[in-house]
């Protein structure tokens, strides 16, 4: 493989930290193994001594394989004792050097069953409410692991689960219960080692013996924890390869921020510094565009990034290369009325490709969060258009909201059964107690008489047989509509949010989500037919996952990092979606900005930026991203 000089620097250097900027598609996984390779050919370091860290389980055998190739075509038979590279996630070599420490083994990893069983004894134990209990169960799971990874002090970590107290009590409960049962999680595998290596100070210095190289992949997306526990590890040499690009930081909600790596050249004032400069990958339409767009963050390295295409060497290829999307423009921004019109543009768009060749393989559409894609799964079913998802897509009429909201319109076609009315009861607040329904079914008359003593409560039973009345001759948009603003739905919501210190915003999606998903139907029989029949294809969809590798991938901008497609579709590009309505501070902006920048770098040959006018029967505006990228429509329609 012929390198290019940026490169070379990297592969050649042998002693003392190295920090190397690594953008999308420059090679850096090539580089990474050649320069291992190059340890133990070029200096004669053993390949024992050699560790290379990184983040899946998938990376480090993918690395393993093209490192033992790159050996055997080197010796013509694979190198004696190459095989003794340690290739392995963080996660991984930690659970490795405390199995030798404390004798664990995987019987001492505690089993997701186990987990969730003790987290859900502690939530009935401290009588917290919920709507959705594994929803509950994962956010303070959630909160546990970033105190770990962050090195955050309990004391002074507030929960937006259940609050600080309780949130103590529970953490504090369950660390008792994983060493009591002598087990341990994941986020333990650090702290633990974390741990060791300061009180023993022996150990740390038998494992700095044995790697005396260490290599780490995607180092942008280390935490505080690891980056601490590598940092001794390294010592005293210092011998750190890190390769990364802070301007793919994309998960700080995990504890990984770009500020680490940025300030690798304060924790190591002697770090070498080289930027893998040429993208291999993308366009030079596409390259130009994200360099602009992400220009606009301030918390960076300075950068200067060129397509391949703009080399001497790719000039030839980039003709063939543009020749595979002569029909379209490299990068594109186009604006919708809804999402509807944004949906059939892409389904013709598909359509166009695999009439030049592409295969459906070639095609993905990313999008910013898991419950965005609803309406589109359900076109791509309807026009037969096979499609995989990289994240498990949640079922939008599978959440207690949805739940809630077709238990009033069962009520509404007829249904008197006493689970409908239990989930309905006081939602929003009509003080009526549970013990009310007595029989598994109800008679409105007779429910009312229970109350002849207590005459607010029984007007509040006949102001909701009323509002019962007024739904059965609605069509479900119309009657969710009612649900929200004319029982008070809403006002429900924004009481559980603020009572559970949820964001209220996110509830109130899946409400937007679920009557946007009602609009065009005509009765309630026709909505729930709908419903079945998209539930039971989103079913076998997850079955068949794995069987058809010829589908248009779906995923969100997180889940596509580290894929590359020959066509990228980007939809609602609207502020509120991207960025992300949650995000207020310029820190969080810049991390959506970076997600949007990994986004767009998917593309291998034309990219396709998608926004609406109307998003959820309110007005959208496009993405600042969009502008900040050098696209728009005064812009397109200059062309």
């Amino acid at each position: 493989m012929n390198f290019n000089d940026s490169q070379l620097s990297a592969i050649q250097h042998k002693d003392g930290p190295m920090l190397v900027l690594a953008g999308p598609g420059s090679g850096k996984t090539a580089t990474l193994v050649e320069r291992t390779k190059n340890l133990i050919v070029k200096h004669g370091v053993s390949p024992s001594n050699i560790l290379v860290i990184t983040f899946t389980k998938a990376a480090a055998n993918e690395m393993k394989l093209r490192f033992q190739k790159e050996m055997e075509q080197e010796n013509g038979v694979q190198c004696h004792g190459t095989a003794q590279v340690t290739f392995g996630t963080f996660h991984a070599i930690f659970f490795m050097i405390l199995k030798l420490a404390y004798h664990y083994n995987s019987s001492n990893i505690i089993t997701d069953e186990t987990k969730y069983q003790a987290m859900r004894e502690l939530i009935h134990r401290y009588g917290l409410e919920y709507r959705d209990e594994n929803e509950l169960m994962s956010g303070i799971f959630g909160e546990i692991s970033m105190i770990k990874n962050a090195r955050i002090p309990l004391e002074h970590f507030y929960s937006s689960q259940c609050g600080g107290d309780v949130f103590r009590k529970i953490y504090a409960e369950y660390e008792a219960f994983l060493k009591t049962h002598r087990l341990i999680d994941f986020d333990d595998m650090l702290t633990l080692t974390f741990d060791l290596f300061k009180e023993r100070p022996d150990i740390l210095s038998a494992w700095q013996k044995k790697y005396q190289y260490i290599l780490v992949d995607e180092f942008q997306d280390i935490n505080q924890i690891q980056y601490d526990i590598v940092r001794m590890m390294a010592a005293p040499e210092h011998n750190l390869f890190m390769v990364g690009d802070d301007d793919q930081s994309i998960y700080r909600f995990r504890g990984s921020k770009p500020e680490i790596m940025l300030h690798v050249p304060k924790d190591y004032p002697e770090v070498k510094q080289i930027q893998l400069d040429v993208n291999y990958r993308c366009p030079k339409a596409v390259v130009d565009a994200s360099q602009k767009l992400i220009a606009h963050n301030k918390e960076r390295f300075a950068k200067k990034v060129v397509a391949w295409e703009n080399t001497s060497k790719g000039r030839c290829e980039a003709v063939a290369h543009e020749s595979a999307a002569q029909a379209t423009d490299v990068v594109r921004f186009q604006q919708f009325n809804n999402q509807r019109e944004e949906i059939l543009f892409i389904i013709k768009e598909i359509e166009m490709r695999l009439q030049k060749g592409y295969n459906l393989s070639d095609i993905a559409i990313l999008f910013r969060t898991n419950m965005q894609p609803r309406f589109l799964m359900e076109q791509l079913m309807a026009y037969n258009v096979d499609f995989k998802t990289r994240d498990q897509i949640p079922n939008l009429y599978d959440h207690w909201i949805a739940k809630d909201i077709r238990a009033y319109i069962d009520i509404a076609r007829g249904s008197r059964a006493r689970k409908d009315f239990l989930m309905i009861l006081n939602k929003p607040k009509r003080y009526i107690g549970r013990d009310s329904l007595c029989e598994s079914q109800v008679a409105f008359d007779e429910w009312e008489k229970m109350y002849d003593e207590q005459p607010w409560i029984a007007e509040r039973i006949e102001k909701l047989h009323y509002d019962i009345k007024m739904l059965e001759k609605m069509a479900p948009y119309a009657a969710i509509n009612y649900i929200r603003h004319g029982i008070g739905y809403d006002d429900y919501i924004t009481e559980y949010a603020q009572y559970r210190n949820l964001n209220k915003e996110d509830l109130f999606d899946v409400l937007d989500e679920l009557q946007a998903s009602a609009k065009g139907f005509n009765n309630y029989q026709a909505w729930e037919l709908h419903i079945q029949e998209y539930t039971e294809e989103l079913r076998e969809k997850a079955k068949k996952k794995q069987e058809n590798p010829n589908a248009v991938t779906l995923a969100t901008m997180h889940s596509a990092k580290g894929l590359e497609f020959k066509s990228v579709f980007i939809i609602d590009a609207n502020q509120g979606t991207m960025p992300y309505k949650k995000a207020v501070l310029d820190k969080d902006i810049e991390e959506e900005r970076r997600l949007f920048y990994v986004g767009m770098t998917r593309a291998i040959s034309d990219l396709t930026i998608c926004a609406v006018k109307e998003l959820h029967n309110k007005s959208a505006e496009v993405s600042q991203f969009v502008a900040e990228a050098g696209l728009g429509i005064e812009e397109r329609k200059e062309k």
